[in-house]
């Protein structure tokens, strides 16, 4: 019985020992999450890395509408309880890879990728540190995120994604003889394409003739304008970051035709479009800023829906269409937000 008793405790012990081991050797994922609260909680400033493609009103809005979100919420470098380092790739897909790897090895606890290529870069250089796409389409179709309900990795964030079939709702009230519809994008964006792959598909089904036109870069806007308005009765943009930052080389060329164009932003229609059911980039910075916030404060990326920032807000120039002699229909009047080119002007200097 004495023997018996002295290997069962034997025996005892060695469970004990080998549980222990598992404990502190075996990786617990919520052990990370909550070391990497408590390495926020100890810290009096916290350093968020921003990666941007280039500059543009509309990508400068998301950043602005982070800002000052983070500063409604206690955080700012006037309040020294955060640094922000912005990087901006002015477009270039080596800058972004550079920039990336730039802010990962800084030592920010939490990166904001606005615009997808920016997120892309991000991702392909940590799978550790938190990131928070501003301004990302499609999330899924580029890889980033498992599911928009479940992203399952270390990336959450803001979608733009825009409601195209009420956009050719509204195109066609305002101009009821419309035969034809030109889609212009950008062929290097994968956001752009698929957009334009929509709405193509849309405007056939609502038996339209479609003619679609794509650039490479921004030296080809005025050419391929040229040639696609000419068989056209209107244009129609998909979120597009370079045709964005280039308005004024479409609208110039647009006007000439007397060919209304129908982008997917708010800055778009300021800059010249006429109407968009499109996204307020000031909005998903503030929504940025919320999930930024929500993650300092304990939440996981995983876990975390990307939110949709898109509430249909149809956004009308009035003075394009009239420049145009567009007729705007009551009803289009009564439910858009009117830009005021002017005033975008004014806020530019």
């Amino acid at each position: 019985m004495r023997n018996g008793s002295i290997k069962v405790r034997g025996f005892g012990m060695m469970l004990l020992v080998v549980l222990v081991i598992g404990f502190f050797t075996i990786p617990h994922k919520a052990n990370s999450e909550v070391t990497f609260q408590n390495d926020i909680e100890k810290k009096q400033t916290i350093h968020l890395g921003v990666l941007q493609l280039l500059s543009h009103p509309a990508l400068d809005q998301i950043y602005q509408g982070l800002e000052d979100g983070l500063a409604l919420e206690g955080f700012s470098e006037a309040k020294e309880n955060i640094v922000i380092d912005v990087q901006n790739a002015q477009g270039d897909q080596s800058n972004l890879v550079t920039m990336s790897e730039k802010l990962v090895t800084d030592g920010n606890d939490l990166l904001v990728a606005i615009t997808t290529p920016s997120a892309l870069a991000l991702a392909n250089t940590t799978t550790e540190l938190p990131i928070v796409m501003a301004g990302i389409t499609y999330p899924v179709e580029a890889g980033l995120v498992e599911s928009e309900e479940l992203p399952g990795k270390n990336i959450t964030g803001v979608s733009d994604r825009t409601p195209i079939a009420e956009q050719l709702r509204l195109m066609k009230e305002l101009l009821p003889n419309m035969v034809s519809m030109g889609i212009l994008y950008t062929s290097s964006e994968d956001n752009a394409v698929k957009q334009a792959d929509e709405a193509k598909k849309l405007a056939l089904e609502a038996g339209l003739v479609v003619k679609e036109a794509s650039i490479f870069n921004s030296n080809d806007i005025q050419q391929v304008t040229e040639n696609l308005v000419a068989q056209v009765d209107c244009l129609f943009i998909p979120i597009d970051n370079v045709l964005a930052s280039s308005m004024s080389i479409v609208t110039q060329v647009t006007d000439a035709y007397g060919i209304p164009v129908f982008p997917s932003s708010d800055t778009m229609v300021k800059d010249g479009g006429v109407l968009a059911v499109g996204v307020d980039q000031y909005q998903i910075g503030l929504a940025t800023s919320q999930m930024v916030v929500d993650i300092l404060q304990g939440d996981e990326p995983s876990q975390m829906p990307v939110v949709l920032a898109n509430q249909g807000v149809v956004y009308l120039n009035e003075a394009k269409a009239k420049q145009l002699g567009l007729e705007i229909p009551t009803a289009i009047k009564a439910e858009a937000i009117t830009v005021d080119e002017m005033q975008m002007e004014k806020g530019r200097e």
